[in-house]
């Protein structure tokens, strides 16, 4: 009697325990990085700086209409760094990072140009494979107004040629 007590009680807790696995909350930690685009080249340089104070927004869409279903802000640290805490499964929705606000009046501006990436999309899901509860979202940037005077130095470095330079 005893031993069947103890058998009905330990499958009970492991029975527990898998639906407590199964239905739990989903919850994220999304990070990634704002810089200084200082050469106006769209992507990290060696004389790029990262921002301290920049502001992003975390927004889900539904895939069908484009509803904003989610969203979220937040600051930059001293690092570039921003962090969001993300709650819920989002895997029908499609997520992206955005840029909100510089803080730097110099290095404010966001390309035009509709072929490239104003956003760092990133899957809020438990069924992509992905284990790590973490998502790093790629970097993001702000352009200067002008290029600094060094940019053509480390476009050469590159194998790339200054627009100035063509």
């Amino acid at each position: 009697m005893a031993k069947s007590v103890i058998f009905l009680a330990a499958s009970a807790l492991c029975f527990l325990s898998l639906l407590g696995f199964a239905y739990c909350d989903s919850h994220f930690s999304v990070e990634g990085k704002v810089y200084c685009d200082t050469c106006r080249t769209q992507f990290v340089t060696r004389i790029s700086t990262y921002m301290k104070g920049a502001k992003v927004r975390l927004q889900c869409r539904e895939r069908e209409g484009g509803v904003i279903t989610y969203s979220l802000e937040s600051e930059t640290d001293e690092s570039g760094t921003y962090h969001l805490g993300v709650d819920g499964e989002h895997e029908e929705e499609v997520c992206e990072i955005v840029l909100v606000k510089s803080s730097d009046p110099n290095c404010s501006e966001v390309s035009k140009d509709p072929f490239l990436d104003k956003s760092a999309r990133i899957s809020l899901t438990k069924n992509n494979g992905i284990t790590s509860p973490v998502r790093l979202a790629n970097p993001l940037g702000f352009m200067r107004k002008e290029r600094l005077d060094g940019c053509g130095e480390v476009l050469r470095e590159l194998g790339m040629t200054a627009e100035d330079e063509q």
